[in-house]
């Protein structure tokens, strides 16, 4: 099956759903084959390729979700990390005038980059907001994913107590700012089956916010050169009569060309710095994977040697093994670049990507330097919001505050 990818495998590599193939192909627009040996619908891998060319033409016009701001905005943000997200924010037109991490090399990271952010450096448990109250337009955080005890029939405040959602509502109410933004990797839409989603907007509901349609932002739509999703969670004071409206996806998707090389993302080379090595034994297996290959273009007695029992499992595992291509978006990074069966291949060298090249690719600017070791700093970047996904959903939350703000005047 060199030759050929299943449903599965193209839903990953073109980072469209198995649905929308399956109508692209009843409507001819992508149409899959009968593989010779098997007689499975797949597709052929030169479709592909020919397919993602369309896909990532830079000839079509890209939309613009810029929007100045009409006054001066202000945000606290939470589990802030490196600052990926206020980063983003910041480059909307809305100010950070306070941040909290725990982790202490992000805080350097924040510290030094930004010396007059206010860093709040510790447990979120340790910190009180009140004096924010009513002073701040927006509370911001990407709080991790807990599993919430479900004693009563509706779940309230009460009952998210000891996990970090229940910190992220805390300070909200104390701060009752006018919008509140939660975001989280996309696996929460069906954490406990829907339930700790469900269980986090009837809180925010019980606070006094009003959630907007909650929605998987593909970073990739967002002027990131990277397949990574992020659920955004959106919150609106009630006794605020404006609706959030969330930034309009770009037409063009940017590669790792554009992450890497001199152009429209950047406008220099990225810059040489540390990175990690693969061990010997992982080298000489993706010395053999060729651009855009994974793990299926290996000799078949590699193939399962080097992915053990996963050679058996079902669906397409396309990142493992992976050595990304030059015209097409990174998968989404991790926090350890050489780490088992999640591999991210230099298009021409058999190495992970450098410190800054990881940087670049969550479009992070050259002059934004992390603190630590090498490790930590992969650390940092692997688990931030990609900066130009932040700045877009920044100049949609300035739009809805410039809208607030001007209809207050007029009253």
């Amino acid at each position: 099956m060199k030759n050929y990818v299943t449903l599965s495998e193209a839903s990953e590599i073109l980072g469209k759903s198995k649905e929308t193939l399956r109508r692209w192909d009843r409507e001819g627009k992508l149409s899959a084959v009968r593989e010779p040996m098997s007689n499975y619908r797949v597709y052929k891998k030169e479709q592909l390729r020919l397919f993602s060319d369309f896909i990532f033409d830079k000839s079509i016009k890209p939309v613009s979700n810029f929007v100045a701001v009409e006054n001066e905005y202000s945000a606290i943000e939470l589990f802030a990390g490196a600052g990926g997200l206020a980063n983003g924010l910041e480059k909307a037109g809305i100010k950070c005038v306070a941040l909290n991490e725990i982790d202490k090399w992000a805080c350097q990271t924040l510290r030094s980059n930004r010396p007059h952010w206010n860093v709040l450096e510790g447990d979120i448990k340790s910190y009180d907001f009140s004096d924010y109250r009513n002073k701040v337009d927006v509370v911001t955080g990407g709080f991790p994913c807990q599993a919430f005890s479900y004693a009563g029939k509706k779940l309230g405040l009460a009952d998210a107590r000891g996990t970090l959602f229940y910190e992220f509502a805390r300070v909200v109410q104390e701060v009752n700012p006018l919008i509140c933004i939660g975001e989280n990797v996309r696996g929460l839409i069906s954490h406990q089956n829907g339930k700790t989603l469900e269980g986090m907007i009837s809180i925010l509901d019980e606070i006094g916010y009003n959630v907007a349609p909650v929605q998987i932002l593909k970073a990739v739509n967002y002027k990131v050169p990277q397949k990574r999703e992020r659920l955004i969670l959106v919150g609106v004071r009630k006794d605020i009569k404006v609706g959030f409206e969330y930034p309009r996806p770009d037409t063009r998707i940017y590669t790792l060309q554009d992450a890497l090389k001199k152009g429209d993302l950047f406008g220099v080379d990225v810059p040489k710095s540390a990175g990690t090595s693969y061990p010997k034994s992982k080298k000489e297996v993706l010395d053999l994977v060729p651009p855009k290959g994974y793990w299926r273009d290996l000799p078949i007695d590699i193939q399962k040697e080097f992915m053990g029992g996963s050679f058996y499992l079902t669906g397409g595992k396309t990142g493992m093994a992976r050595r990304i291509g030059w015209d097409e978006p990174c998968l989404t990074l991790t926090c350890s670049p050489a780490q088992k069966q999640t591999e991210r291949c230099h298009p021409d060298e058999t190495r992970p990507f450098t410190v800054r090249e990881y940087a670049r690719i969550q479009t992070f600017p050259d002059e934004w330097k992390f603190a630590g070791s090498v490790a930590q700093q992969y650390k940092q970047i692997g688990n931030a919001v990609p900066v130009n996904l932040g700045r877009e959903l920044g100049y949609a939350v300035v739009k809805f505050l410039n809208y607030y703000y001007s209809s207050v005047k007029i009253k």
